[in-house]
């Protein structure tokens, strides 16, 4: 087979996201792949869309069938325009416009053996059963990775083979394992001890590693992969150590990846010896039956010539008649399997299987991206062999409800795919929804996508509108299916609703630039949410999720949320009174934005997000803080000894440093960032272990350096080191940006400058508190300073990768770790966590998608039991996938009542409008509460400790006037409720009053 010659430039910008689930080299490879796709209705165009969105080499479409209305319920490249036109024709140039550097082209004719030859990898949809014997037989042979992929109604297929020795070399999406040795013995074997107990466990799985940075028994450094055994006590055996070097300190030793080879067996094998995915004895039984299922479908198209008609029950049981006379499935030892044909579950997917689904073709066109990705880059370990899908939740409960064929017969519209599966009954109901999506990045993308496609609002005047305060940068591109190259720079939701409108007219999207958030309360108030069917939350924050959330609750509407971390995904459905309620990470327990304590990063690092956090700190601090802080002097004119604090002179002493002008050169700039180096690696590191030197004893007698402290050695400036010369070479080049200089990029005729310059001495620097000579040098200094522009202060972009910001820091973050024995985190890793950056990729993202469009069918159909309703986590990864039936929400009591978080306390405010003593006389008399404390947004209202007067002053007031003069706000236009809390008489520990809903 061909490989495309892969172009040495990728787009890393654009792809940011995907190389950290990727990797360069898989990317590369990536790039070179070419695939062949057979078949474009819905599910093909989802596989094509994620293809060319991950940037591979070069896909060629094949599907010579005319397009018909049924395509346009799922296959968003083709309009009521492409009727009667080959779908692989009519669908080329928007698959083509999705990424430039991918070649897209059409084969109009038969797939043939030679043809076969020049892919890589062959995908088939919507194929006939004699189809994919002879192209995964030919694919076989040939060494070719041939996939097959299918979706029925509420039921998906995919079957993979990658052939009898397909090499595996990156099984696992997780990094390599390291950690910090503690000490190697010289011994066979010899006996490694890690530093963390947390390391001891990670390591029990691991075969082999290998090691670096070791002082003393530097024979480990850059070894050949060592087999190591886990010992009773958490230490590793090594192998032999007995005639190397005595270990002295430091080393880091790094999981090595073991590559692992496939098996798979050719389709007409697989067809009787199915190897299914499945996470339980019972989905591996439904599996085989849905197996029959689809063998049998198969077998009804050659005998009729057509597909069964949806939902008709001669139909229906003619398939199931055919499932049973079907050829039993053998286990892998040949022998029959003996389970019994689930009959009910095979006619329910022939009754349901003539229609095509937006949110079915998402879900399996997404597995099926993920597979081909596999099969070129050879990350992570693929399907064995068989996947089955199925949604047939989505359907009625009981069976008086389910469609019936007149309702389901084609109208010759673009709903026809799922008309034919839900009615079009249901496809009125949902065109009259109006429902508002939270966030229009990559998810958002894919849900409005899908949206379109079903027809969500379709009728409705208000249809679906979208939140979203961002704007669309480059390396949104390869994910947010919805945006293209020349909408860079423009809101998000703008040009998503711009989208929606294109894929169906019909669908009304109304573009909001607005965050939903406290701030914006006055516009989506009582008004907008009483006009809204459901929410829809596709957010990166769990602080946004948990507002969002408390919205919902609040107005009680259905919430539907997804969310993704590479090719992890999970989607969720919250309904009133029905489900539990949003229940992520609070804000006191998530772990995004939290700050490590201060004295641990400046002084006790212990892993290497303390030493990012560190660079982090110091970019700000030389580079934007001390700059705004030095214009701030200049323009005050202010003297040094009226300063306010120690940490302001810290700040403006950064930026003299050890120049006692204002940089004019080049040199200049490198002569302050080498003082800097001197002043962080190796003064700073001396003061501190002068004052707590290694041996240091506190009172109690426990040492001072005792785990889980690391005790730091001062480095000496080498510009022979590649880490060294980066940190002179980025904070040179910062410092020349911040005063409006010209930098430079030549590292040899850098390293040539260092080798001339005398190291400078920054000792003067290192003083905490200066004292009052050192504060009259440092204004004598920056009156220097004042004499020219202001300064430009640098903000943090971690996006630009020429502008040196994460250069830097992951220079300082090295070798600040190099400083302290801690494993360094390489550019990649240092860019990810300090840019806060999420890995993503498009399948996770067009996958949750699909599975949230789902739990919209369900949501949008009559009123459901608890029991119809799917959580959904899959990790496309390690080929696992699981839904389960949501909690209900929980019961809290008291006394008599009883309630749930979907039920608040309702008070009417009457008219005329009650006052607060007739509200406690209420809340006493309707639910026997005596209430001790009322506040409104944390504003207090009422409380039986204040004194007599007060409360006789407040019990007067109409409670409006109370809560206006309390927190000297006035309501909002159109607010329809105020929400107030209580605290009564007899509560406990444990009580949580529902929120008391003032109903004006």
């Amino acid at each position: 087979m061909d490989v495309l010659e892969t172009s040495k430039f990728l787009d890393e910008e654009l792809y940011s996201r995907q190389l950290y689930v990727l990797g360069l080299p898989a990317m590369q490879k990536l790039q070179g792949a070419k695939v062949l796709l057979s078949g474009l209705q819905g599910l093909g165009a989802e596989v094509a869309k994620n293809l060319v969105l991950m940037g591979v080499g070069s896909l060629t479409l094949h599907d010579p069938h005319p397009t018909c209305w049924s395509d346009l319920a799922a296959q968003f490249f083709l309009s009521e325009n492409d009727l009667g036109k080959s779908r692989a024709e009519a669908s080329q140039e928007l698959v083509a416009k999705l990424n430039g550097d991918v070649q897209v082209c059409v084969h109009t004719d038969d797939i043939t053996e030679d043809l076969l030859l020049d892919f890589q990898v062959v995908v088939l949809t919507a194929s006939d059963l004699e189809e994919q014997l002879k192209v995964g037989t030919l694919c076989h042979k040939h060494g070719v990775c041939f996939l097959v992929a299918d979706t029925r109604g509420l039921v998906g297929q995919l079957f993979c083979d990658f052939g009898e020795n397909f090499i595996v070399q990156d099984p696992t999406e997780a990094e390599p394992l390291t950690a910090a040795i503690q000490h190697i013995s010289q011994g066979s074997p010899g006996i490694l001890t890690l530093r963390e107990e947390d390391d001891t466990r990670n390591f029990r799985d691991v075969d082999l590693v290998t090691f670096s940075g070791i002082e003393g028994m530097v024979e480990l450094n850059g070894c050949a992969p060592r087999p190591t055994r886990m010992q009773q006590d958490g230490t590793l055996e090594i192998g032999d150590t007995t005639t190397f070097s005595c270990y002295l300190r430091g080393g880091v030793v790094t999981e090595v990846k073991s590559p692992k080879t496939v098996s798979h067996k050719p389709l007409d094998a697989a067809l009787l010896q199915p190897c299914v995915v499945a996470q339980s004895p019972q989905e591996v039984h439904r599996a085989h039956s849905l197996h029959q299922a689809f063998r049998a479908l198969h077998t009804f198209q050659d005998l009729r010539g057509r597909p069964p008609k949806p939902w008709d029950p001669v139909d229906a049981d003619k398939v199931v008649d055919l499932a049973r006379a079907l050829e039993p499935l053998r286990r892998a030892d040949g022998k029959p399997l003996e389970e019994p044909l689930d009959e009910v579950l095979v006619r329910t997917v022939a009754l349901s299987s003539a229609g095509g689904l937006s949110p079915m073709a998402a879900m399996l066109g997404a597995v099926a991206a993920q597979e081909v990705l596999k099969a070129v880059t050879r990350k992570f370990m693929p399907l064995d062999q068989w996947l089955y899908f199925d949604a047939l939740d989505c359907l009625p409960e009981d069976g008086e409800s389910l469609p019936n064929p007149e309702d389901c017969s084609p109208r010759g519209c673009r709903y026809d795919g799922q008309i034919a599966v839900f009615g079009a009954g249901f496809q009125e109901k949902l065109s009259r929804q109006h429902y508002l999506l939270v966030g229009a990045g990559a998810i958002g993308c894919e849900l409005l996508k899908g949206f379109a496609l079903m027809g969500l609002g379709a009728t409705s005047s208000k249809g679906v509108t979208v939140a979203d305060m961002d704007h669309i940068e480059r390396s949104n591109l390869s994910r947010q299916f919805l945006f293209r190259l020349q909408d860079i720079g423009r809101p998000k939701a703008e040009v998503a609703a711009e989208a929606a409108y294109r894929l169906n007219s019909d669908v009304q999207v109304t573009p909001l630039n607005y965050p939903l958030d406290p701030t914006t309360e006055h516009i989506y108030g009582d008004d907008f949410f009483s006009r809204v069917d459901g929410v829809v939350a596709a957010l990166d924050s769990f602080q946004a999720r948990h507002y969002v959330a408390t919205r919902c609750i609040h107005y009680l509407k259905p919430l539907l949320e997804a969310g993704t971390q590479g090719t992890r995904g999970s989607a969720s459905v919250f309904i009133p009174h029905v489900t539990e309620n949003y229940r992520g990470p609070t804000l006191a327990t998530a772990s995004e934005n939290a700050p490590y304590p201060v004295c641990t990063v400046r002084y006790l690092p212990t892993k290497v997000e303390h030493t990012l956090q560190w660079a982090r700190d110091e970019f700000e601090g030389l580079f934007c803080l001390s700059a705004k802080t030095i214009n701030c002097y200049q323009q005050a004119r202010t003297s040094l000894v009226d300063t306010d604090g120690p940490q302001l002179l810290t700040l403006l002493k950064v930026v003299p440093g050890v120049l006692r002008e204002r940089p004019q050169t080049w040199q200049d700039c490198v002569v302050w960032a080498l003082g800097q180096w001197q002043l962080c690696f190796y003064y700073g590191i001396m003061q501190l272990v002068r004052h707590f030197p290694p041996d240091k004893v506190l009172k109690d007698g426990a040492r001072f350096w005792a785990a889980p402290n690391l005790c730091p050695q001062p480095l000496e400036f080498d510009a022979t080191q590649d880490m060294h010369l980066l940190y002179v070479l980025a904070a040179a080049n910062l410092y020349a940006q911040m005063h409006g200089l010209p930098g430079s990029q030549d590292k040899p005729a850098l390293r040539e400058m260092l080798t001339l310059l005398p190291l400078p001495d920054p000792q003067h620097l290192a003083s905490a508190e200066p004292g009052p000579e050192k504060v009259q040098e440092l204004h004598k200094a920056l009156q220097v300073w004042s004499v020219g522009p202001p300064l430009q202060p640098l903000t943090f972009e971690k996006d630009d990768d020429s502008n040196f910001h994460v250069d830097f820091v992951t220079a300082a973050a090295s070798l600040r770790a190099q400083n302290y024995g801690i494993p360094p985190a390489n550019r990649a890793q240092c860019k990810r966590i300090v840019g806060q950056i999420i890995p993503a990729i498009a399948t996770a993202t067009a996958a949750v998608a699909g599975l949230v469009g789902l739990e919209l069918y369900k949501v949008v159909g009559r009123p459901r039991t608890l029991s119809a309703f799917r959580h959904s986590y899959l990790h496309l990864a390690e080929n696992y996938f699981s839904r389960w039936i949501p909690r209900a929400p929980a019961v809290q009591t008291f006394h008599h009542l009883k309630w749930t978080c979907w039920d608040p306390l309702k008070v009417p405010a009457g008219k005329p409008e009650r006052t607060l003593k007739s509200l406690l006389a209420h809340l006493q008399e309707q639910y026997g509460l005596k209430v001790k404390m009322l506040l409104q947004e944390g504003a207090l209202l009422y409380s039986v400790r204040s004194s007599p007067e007060k409360q006789a002053q407040r019990l007067s007031l109409r409670v409006t006037e109370l809560v206006q003069q309390v927190t000297r706000q006035m309501l909002k236009p159109g607010q329809r409720v105020l929400v107030l809390e209580l605290s009564c008489e007899g509560e406990t520990d444990n009580t949580t009053f529902p929120p008391l809903h003032y109903k004006l």
